[in-house]
């Protein structure tokens, strides 16, 4: 019954409370239910597998902190091609580990011998100064295993010194903007920072209300909260597969600080 003029009066009814109960009783999850859930759990987890000097798999080194002055994370495979292109080489580098992982997306192993069209995700660190590390994650992290792949990686190294530099790309056409994605130059640079990144950036900042997702936004609010100092370098293309236009793109980065003195001698500018 309203109590005034024009209260608004919902009538009782049983309409959708029977569905919804029925919904719900056939939600139980069985005991098959909660075995399937489990193996899935399981079959998502990401493993680390670090390596010695000689290659050989250790357990031991897993369980020891890492001292790590730069890491270099290149995401997607434009990122890790420019790594290949302008800065690994068999000299100067060597494998020191491999993330394995498996979502709808993709499936890595443990193996080094990668093609640049792969999905992998391997560890390298500098001969000659074993603390700069490089990561090349050409694979897809999915959004339920980006904190695995955070706690299992930066874990293992002593946050104390450290730098992260982050390697991306991403559509044009999620750049926002009040002019037509249509004329921008594309491919472009953005970056983005923590606050405790006090370095000169190569490119202009990523401006509002633009957002980052995936790993790179994962890897960098972990460096945020950490307050460890790092950099995003977004590369915005219309061509998301491996293209040599974009792999270009990130030729300015080449003379910051952090890979000035990394890059191959052929290609040094």
């Amino acid at each position: 019954m309203a109590t005034f003029f024009g209260e608004v009066v919902v009538a009782p009814s049983r309409a959708g409370v029977d569905d919804e109960e029925s919904a719900e009783e056939g939600c139980e999850e069985t005991p098959e239910d909660r075995e399937i859930r489990r193996e899935l759990e399981k079959k998502r987890e990401i493993d680390v597998c670090w390596t010695l000097k000689s290659g050989v798999p250790t357990e031991s080194s897993a369980d020891e902190l890492f001292v790590c002055s730069k890491l270099i994370l290149a995401i997607g495979h434009n990122a890790a091609a420019f790594l290949s292109s302008f800065i690994l080489d068999s000299v100067c580098w060597e494998v020191i580990g491999a993330v394995k992982l498996w979502n709808e997306w993709c499936r890595t192993s443990s193996t080094t011998n990668v093609l640049p069209t792969d999905s992998f995700c391997l560890f390298y660190r500098l001969i000659s100064d074993p603390t700069v590390w490089l990561c090349q994650c050409s694979c897809y992290v999915a959004e339920d295993q980006q904190f695995q792949w955070l706690e299992k990686v930066f874990g293992c190294m002593r946050k104390e010194g450290l730098q992260v530099t982050i390697l991306s790309t991403c559509p044009v056409a999620d750049y926002k903007t009040q002019e037509s994605t249509l004329t921008l130059p594309s491919p472009f640079l953005k970056a983005l920072k923590t606050k405790e990144f006090k370095e000169q950036v190569c490119c202009p900042l990523l401006e509002q209300p633009n957002i980052v997702r995936d790993l790179p936004a994962a890897v960098l609010s972990y460096c945020q909260v950490w307050q460890i100092p790092a950099v995003l370098y977004q590369c915005y293309t219309d061509i998301i597969k491996l293209d040599t236009v974009t792999i270009e793109a990130f030729k300015p980065l080449l003379s910051s600080k952090v890979l000035k003195s990394l890059v191959k001698v052929k290609f040094h500018i």
